[in-house]
């Protein structure tokens, strides 16, 4: 059963790019205790998830801050380097965590991967937008369809604050 509002997260980890190469991140390290905006894409670099959904949170970052935010992150089935490199190219160093689930581990414990190996592109997660508190998903968005970013956008999100 996909994860749903009310529920803690799984514990896992997230591969981060550190000073010096891959490191890893527990999800304890980023929402014990925090209030994050996580939201996940099926992949670093598409289309939608570049020119679409991304570029909503690097937009609305301040926004969410002045809400209370501490955190908001990008989680995707790409491994660190891919998710290094988009960080760059997508100027969010700073503003934007970026969580690479490389296996998809976090993805199969939320129930939300994405099988789009029709595609080519192998396993990956659906894609959504969630506000945690502590570990907690207070609330959340999940796209019916991977290919669309519109339930699951900033300013949809910012709403619901």
């Amino acid at each position: 059963m996909p994860i749903k509002v009310g529920d803690h997260l799984p514990e896992g980890k997230f591969f981060v790019m550190g000073a010096n190469g891959p490191t890893t991140k527990s999800t304890d390290e980023i929402f014990k205790g925090k209030t994050v905006v996580l939201f996940a894409v099926p992949g670093a670099f598409t289309p939608t998830c570049h020119l679409n959904h991304l570029p909503g949170f690097l937009k609305d970052a301040d926004a969410f801050k002045a809400k209370g935010v501490d955190t908001i992150a990008v989680t995707a089935v790409n491994d660190v380097f891919v998710m290094s490199a988009w960080e760059k190219a997508s100027g969010a160093t700073g503003k934007i965590e970026f969580l690479s689930d490389g296996n998809g581990d976090f993805a199969k414990a939320l129930d939300l991967a994405l099988d789009a190996s029709g595609l080519g592109l192998g396993l990956r997660s659906h894609r959504y937008a969630m506000l945690v508190v502590d570990g907690v998903v207070q609330k959340l968005s999940v796209e019916e369809n991977p290919g669309k970013a519109e339930t699951s956008t900033a300013d949809n999100l910012l709403k619901q604050m």
